[in-house]
Order: structure tokens, then sequence, then C-alpha cells
């Protein structure tokens, strides 16, 4: 049995680990807890765990984030839900490959009144699928919703996301960077 690494992609994490402190969750939520854009809209990550694909997102009513009508600003609302099934998807799948936001919609059900709340899950069953789908270098396009609702469980939005996915050797944006690695291993 070798002690080096058989690659030099376990090289590069091994060194990251021993030089950088890998960031916990809590770590992790802090630092997207103090993102200025967040800060400025109210937005509050309550749980996020890449490893088991969740992340649960709030944003209260303020003066910062209404609208001119006095309910939640839509950009806010969709603005809660964006980086994070691309950054989930990073994460479980590795750095192998790559995934880019392609495209978005949101859907406005009812005024926001209150503090809203998104949940986003991506089930381990999808992480095979997505896998299959592009184990053969093609691309692969998976849709995502997301319902954000207000404390009493009203719908208010319901946001959909087109995520690109590919294998990184077969894709063009092979220099994308994962700026992810350090949450590894949460």
């Amino acid at each position: 049995m070798s002690v080096l690494p058989t690659n030099l992609e376990t090289l590069k994490r091994r060194a990251k680990q021993s030089i950088m402190p890998l960031l916990t969750p809590h770590l992790l939520k802090l630092r997207l807890n103090t993102y200025a854009p967040y800060i400025g809209a109210g937005i509050k990550i309550d749980h996020i765990s890449l490893d088991q694909g969740l992340c649960v997102v709030s944003m209260g009513l303020n003066t910062l984030n209404k609208n001119i009508v006095g309910t939640q600003f839509g950009g806010s609302l969709y603005s809660m839900v964006d980086p994070f099934y691309m950054l989930m998807l990073m994460h479980q799948l590795g750095s192998n490959y790559v995934v880019w936001d392609k495209s978005s919609h949101i859907d406005f059900v009812a005024p926001g009144n209150s503090k809203v709340t998104a949940r986003m899950k991506i089930p381990s069953s999808e992480i095979i699928t997505i896998q299959e789908l592009a184990k053969e270098g093609e691309a692969v396009f998976r849709e995502y919703k997301v319902d954000i609702v207000d404390e009493q469980q009203k719908l208010i939005a319901t946001v959909t996301k087109t995520l690109y996915i590919r294998l990184r050797k077969y894709s063009k944006s092979k220099e994308q960077v994962n700026r992810i690695d350090t949450f590894d291993a949460q």
C-alpha cells in the first residue's frame, strides 16, 4: 500500500486540508449570513448541510426589502434561493463535474406580508441519476422547484431553476473554479 496519493486531485485536497481548516457547517452558515447582499436584503441561512443536500433560508419583511406597495421585494425573494442548488450540486458531485445555473423563473403567487422561508433539498437519488446521465459526457439539464412560503405556510412564490451539469473533462468550462472545495467533509 502506497503512502503517496493516487492522483493529483487527492494530493491537492490533502494539502488544502492540512494548510486550511475545513469550513464546518457552522462556519459556512456564518460566511453566507455575512455575505453583503444577503445582509442588505435581510436574508438568513437558517440551516445548511451540503453533505445532506439541504438548505433552509428565511427573510423577514423590513424596510430594506419592501417594495413600493409594502410587501416582499421580488428580487429579494429570488435572491434568497438563487445560489443554493448550484452550491449543493457542486459539493455533492465533486470537482469532476461542472455545474452552472442555466435559467430561472419565479412565479409570484401571493404578496409576502411577513417572514418567508424556502426549503431546498437534493435527495441522494438525484445525485445518482445525474451521474448516470452524465457518464458518457453529455450535458445534463435538471430542473428544481422551490416554494417560498410565509409563516402560515401560505405559498408566496415558486422558483424554478434549470441547472447545467457535465463531466468536467467534456465541458468547455473546464476552467470553472470550484470555490467550495474548502466546504468538503462537513
